[in-house]
């Protein structure tokens, strides 16, 4: 069994593999992360390994924690990855898309891929076919959209995510709820044709927490996978057990 754990910026999803199958996710708060951990923990035997990529804070007692108790394998830079990184500053690219890249590359071979990660950013990564990742685009989330109209604003009000009535908003909150949606549904669905009129056997890869809200808004083919962070992960493990193999065989 293995438990994959993706620390993103607002929250924590946990979620148990057994026989390469997801099972049980758990969404955890980061404040007393650790206290719910030990309790999902406690409900599996055996212990299993676990696998863990973070864009947020972890804290060092967490992570000594994990490390004392458990197999683990935390995913970094350093880390081997099924493609050949060609982002001109590949330091600074983030963890989680560094593991939805390898998700994609894994699961879809030989296939262009572009994976879509609608969740507080919203971040587009392409992966050719010959397993090069090249880059992509980063955008504000539907939270930050709404958000950054009530805080750079005198009057604008903060709203909650909301389907809008009508592409004509007629009063200024379904205006914002048109904005904020049909524009990056819109966003979402231009990159991909432009994507598509350069690439061939282009594969979409639809993830995040929004992931399922937007899938039904958009015109294109997609796959919508909202736990394709970590599923990701648990193919990655997966091939570090195999690259480790491989690298004892070598005389």
């Amino acid at each position: 069994m293995l438990l994959t754990i993706d620390i993103g910026n607002t929250r924590t999803k946990v979620a148990l593999f057994e026989n390469n199958r997801i099972g049980e996710i758990h969404i955890l708060e980061h404040e007393n992360f650790l206290e719910n951990f030990k309790k999902i923990l406690k409900k599996i035997t055996p212990t299993p390994k676990i696998i863990l990529s973070s864009v947020g804070k972890l804290e060092p007692a967490t992570l000594n924690w994990l490390q004392a108790h458990s197999e683990l394998i935390i995913i970094s830079h350093k880390s081997p990855f099924p493609f050949q990184n060609d982002y001109s500053t590949p330091t600074t690219l983030g963890i989680d898309r560094m593991v939805l890249a390898a998700g994609a590359t894994l699961m879809y071979p030989q296939q262009n891929r572009l994976v879509i990660d609608a969740g507080t950013c919203v971040t587009y990564d392409f992966i050719s076919q010959h397993n090069h990742y090249l880059g992509g685009a980063i955008s504000p989330g539907i939270g930050l959209r709404y958000k950054s109209l009530h805080d750079y604003t005198a009057k604008l009000p903060l709203l909650q995510l909301q389907e809008p009535l009508d592409i004509i908003g007629n009063s200024t909150q379904e205006s914002i709820h048109s904005g904020v949606i049909n524009g990056l549904s819109c966003e979402i669905d231009q990159l991909i044709e432009t994507y598509q009129s350069r690439f061939q056997d282009l594969t979409i890869i639809l993830t995040g927490g929004d992931a399922v809200f937007l899938a039904k808004r958009l015109k294109n083919t997609i796959f919508a996978h909202s736990n394709f962070l970590l599923e990701s992960l648990n193919s990655i493990h997966q091939y570090i057990i195999d690259n480790d193999k491989k690298n004892l065989s070598r005389p």
